[in-house]
């Protein structure tokens, strides 16, 4: 049984997926339709992208500023992604939610595992590539990776998806409003229809392992 939330505090939505089904666009969308979301930014020690904002994408951290907030304690959850770290301020998390404010991470597997174990009243959402073909396609459309990148990336988003049956919910991104919308159905409280024991998924999530 998942506990009771208190009153007046607010809700925690964890959202995961892998790297390739689109989940940044998709909780970008969904936080300008839900304009009173909030989102927990994360640290990371990856480099910067020239269209990222310290603060506002990530807080960009070194691997040694990063192993003294997992010493301290100050993470509610972190893990290793692409032999670099990423992680979310417990601290800043809870005064949101005690504030009673809702609040959107946007994590990994791993991460929301952690999440789900702290605070179990939290509600987790995975999001599915409508295919392999079009997961390969996205990886690609970046521009931005050499070929080894992309084969790497392609096998850890394939095993990331076995972890797909973790979840409360699951959306498949095949066309992007409606996913947008489902994302929004789930976070409104209209997200019955989208919980991870439909049948409908079954052969989808066979054909994205096989």
């Amino acid at each position: 049984m998942r506990p009771p939330r208190p009153e007046g505090r607010g809700r925690l939505f964890v959202i995961a997926a892998p790297s390739g089904a689109g989940k940044t666009s998709l909780v970008r969308a969904l936080m300008q339709r839900q304009p009173q979301l909030r989102f927990s930014v994360s640290y990371t020690t990856r480099a910067q992208r020239p269209n990222e904002r310290h603060g506002h994408d990530y807080f960009f951290v070194d691997h040694e500023e990063f192993a003294r907030m997992v010493a301290a304690g100050e993470f509610l959850e972190h893990a290793n992604v692409y032999d670099n770290r990423y992680g979310t301020s417990r601290r800043e998390t809870e005064k949101m939610l005690a504030a009673g404010e809702n609040v959107i991470l946007e994590i990994d597997w791993q991460g929301a595992r952690q999440v789900r174990a702290a605070l179990p009243e939290c509600r987790s959402i995975f999001i599915l590539p409508p295919s392999r073909a079009a997961l390969e396609a996205r990886l690609r459309g970046r521009g931005t990776d050499s070929e080894a990148v992309i084969e790497r990336r392609l096998r850890d988003s394939i095993a990331d998806l076995s972890h797909w049956d973790e979840f409360d919910y699951v959306v498949v991104n095949d066309e992007f409003e409606r996913a947008v919308a489902d994302l929004e159905a789930i976070v409104t409280g209209r997200g019955e229809h989208l919980r991870r024991d439909r049948p409908a998924l079954q052969t989808l999530v066979r054909e994205l392992l096989a």
